[in-house]
């Protein structure tokens, strides 16, 4: 590792996504600055940004350093997209912290693993869903991207074009699109098929959001049913349904499913798994050539006969399950996600020093462990543990089951 100045600041670690398909870095060159000039250190494992198209020679002409995977692990704080799992879990030392995704609610084992080592993580899943909070929030940059890249892969696997064509051989009718769950992924969604040409209708179960799906170029479609939302767009959260308001809405969505080319779902259970909207008997509605693009595949799906990670033939209708979609735009997906990593650091950086205990309500709620402890209320609940006494514990965020988000 080559040397930087102030050798006694903090040491933040950069290292390559070991998972399976993951392209991200949770830094990139453009992100370094604000962090560089907080006077911490940045050291980066060589090649970590390199399938994401970022050289190490980016990384050291902004100021970065480039070391071994061992320098990386033996830094103060480690930044990664994922959670260490497996050896480099074992490499993760009491003291040290930990920023990354985690999925903390859906599985708290892993928080608990990291408690056990002493270490102290923030998952960044548990960013609060504030106004100050949003240069932070992982769920929603990554969001965008999974929206936009769910229409390129529904149009890949179309038996037809998206837009509107009058030629010498006749009219094509545009492609008709429902978009199911109108936050960040939903609405990215709507964009590019509308850009793409194609009549696109969106549901969801907040009416607040019909604003802003109309300002795009959709229409909205509204169901009689009294659902209880709460929430001024995109940005809330939407509450978990009853099972009797459920099966309503999959009643009076079959008829608008049966009609649609395309349906990309976005609808995701924090710690639970997601909402069946689309059953088996709707997709059978569906003419065949027909494509569903289910965002919520890891969570279990919100089409009854989705497999994660696989693409599900139904009567000629491709149901597509796909995984950690995020990863498949790699350079644009580090961006977000770097800048959104370095905005969360710097709220910790001080003189040079990283420092986790600073007085800070989004530090505070987005803690998981600290002191070989889970602190979170959530994550303790998942557990089955009980809350610890105030002021220990991070502050209760808002409650909310569900969000329109998909992190991959």
């Amino acid at each position: 590792m080559s040397d930087q100045p102030g050798a006694s600041s903090t040491l933040i670690g950069i290292p390559k996504e070991a998972v399976d398909g993951e392209l991200r870095v949770a830094m990139t060159p453009a992100a370094l600055g604000p962090l560089l000039k907080g006077g911490v250190r940045v050291v980066i494992e060589s090649g970590a940004g390199q399938a994401a198209g970022f050289a190490d020679a980016a990384y050291t002409d902004k100021g970065a350093a480039i070391g071994t995977r061992d320098e990386v692990f033996a830094a103060d704080v480690l930044a990664a997209v994922r959670a260490p799992e497996g050896a480099d879990r074992e490499r993760v030392r009491a003291g040290q912290v930990v920023v990354s995704m985690a999925a903390p609610l859906a599985d708290p084992e892993t928080a608990q693993a990291f408690a056990d080592r002493g270490a102290t993580l923030f998952a960044l899943e548990m960013v609060p869903r504030t106004t100050r909070a949003q240069a932070m929030d992982v769920l929603s940059s990554q969001a965008n991207v999974a929206g936009y890249k769910a229409v390129l892969l529904a149009a890949s696997n179309l038996p037809k074009m998206y837009p509107l064509l009058t030629t010498a051989a006749g009219t094509i009718a545009p492609a008709k699109v429902l978009i199911i769950g109108a936050g960040v992924a939903g609405l990215s969604a709507i964009a590019t098929a509308r850009r793409l040409g194609s009549v696109v209708e969106a549901y969801d179960v907040r009416p607040a959001v019909k604003e802003e799906v109309q300002s795009l170029g959709a229409r909205f479609v509204e169901l009689p049913l009294e659902t209880g939302q709460e929430g001024s767009g995109s940005g809330a959260y939407a509450q978990q349904l009853s099972e009797e308001t459920l099966k309503k809405q999959q009643e009076l969505l079959a008829k608008t499913v049966a009609a649609s080319d395309v349906v990309i779902t976005t609808a995701q259970v924090q710690g639970k798994k997601a909402p069946v909207i689309v059953t088996s008997e709707m997709v059978a509605q569906m003419a065949p050539g027909s494509v569903i693009v289910d965002l919520a595949a890891e969570q279990g799906g919100n089409c009854e006969p989705t497999v994660a990670g696989q693409t599900t033939d139904v009567g000629g209708v491709k149901v597509i399950g796909p995984v950690n979609l995020p990863a498949t735009i790699p350079t644009h997906a580090s961006l977000m996600y770097a800048k959104n990593v370095a905005n969360f650091l710097q709220l910790m950086v001080a003189d040079g020093h990283v420092n986790p205990e600073v007085d800070d309500d989004i530090v505070r709620e987005t803690m998981v462990t600290r002191g070989g402890q889970v602190v979170h209320p959530r994550v303790r609940e998942a557990l089955g543990q009980e809350s610890l006494a105030a002021p220990a514990a991070p502050a209760e965020p808002e409650p909310a089951d569900t969000t329109e988000e998909v992190a991959g």
